[in-house]
């Protein structure tokens, strides 16, 4: 079981990478990197985000890779470019593979990560 500090604190690091990612794409096409375009992009990932992270149960244990690290992040670019497209941005081909990709790296990345930092200290504490 999660603690409610830690998952909450593993869902801020979520968010702050989707923000990344939004930030980099805006940045690629030599996009405006005001607070408000930011915003325009991020939000429907951040939404999508939320969404998927409510429904994974976060507090059973958010840092797990299967299932809830896959469903947080499949559901994260689905839900996302499907508000995307809703709030009348375009969802080209290339995007959603580059999104796909980039948001899997970060998310199940960060799952990665924590597991490993985790276990590590589970084996320091136990020496």
């Amino acid at each position: 079981m999660t603690s409610r500090k830690t998952w909450i604190a593993y869902f801020a690091i979520d968010l702050a990478l989707v923000v990344v990612f939004a930030l980099s794409g805006r940045r690629s096409h030599e996009e405006s990197l005001t607070l408000l375009g930011v915003f325009q992009t991020a939000a429907p990932f951040l939404i999508a985000l939320t969404a998927m992270t409510l429904i994974s149960r976060p507090w059973e244990n958010h840092s797990r890779i299967w299932p809830t690290g896959v469903l947080v992040w499949i559901g994260t670019v689905a839900l996302g470019l499907a508000l995307r497209v809703l709030f009348g941005a375009t969802a080209a081909v290339p995007f959603i593979i580059v999104a796909a990709i980039v948001l899997g790296i970060f998310l199940i990345g960060r799952r990665l990560i924590t597991t490993f930092i985790v276990r590590r200290q589970a084996r320091t504490t136990a020496s």
